[in-house]
């Protein structure tokens, strides 16, 4: 991984091989951000998705064992209620065939590169449960 700040902004490349989720959350930790938000695009060897299934309150996994253009990629950075740092992502990927899927972004390996934009917050954007989704929500009172 490589990073360079550039005003308020850091400029982030991964490379091949490292996954996504884990280096970047190292990386932001490393810096001591607590609230941010980042867009990406590049490439995956595999991926991992989620869609987050309402009526039971848990998500369907969805496996993506192919090469895929990561075509959009968004999340953000806080805090979860047990205190650890937690990154929000969604990801659109375009397969070789030219279809795409996308959803909530639990893992995915860089294949060549993948290029990220962070912009940190001051302070910190804390979560909390939500009664109704039980989703860690983010609390902005």
């Amino acid at each position: 991984m490589q990073a360079r700040k550039m005003g308020e902004h850091f400029i982030i490349r991964l490379e091949a091989g490292e996954e996504v989720v884990s280096t970047l959350k190292n990386w932001v930790e490393q810096q001591g951000i607590k609230a941010g938000f980042f867009w990406g695009l590049g490439a995956l060897s595999r991926a991992e998705l989620g869609y987050f299934d309402a009526e039971v309150k848990s998500y369907r996994r969805i496996p993506v064992e192919e090469q895929v253009e990561a075509l959009s990629m968004i999340g953000n950075i806080s805090i979860a209620e047990d205190g650890n740092l937690l990154l929000h992502i969604h990801v659109i990927l375009g397969r070789a065939d030219g279809r795409t899927l996308g959803g909530h972004f639990f893992e995915g390996f860089v294949y060549p590169t993948l290029e990220i934009i962070l912009l940190p917050l001051p302070g910190t954007l804390q979560r909390r449960t939500d009664p109704v989704s039980g989703l860690q929500a983010l609390a902005l009172e």
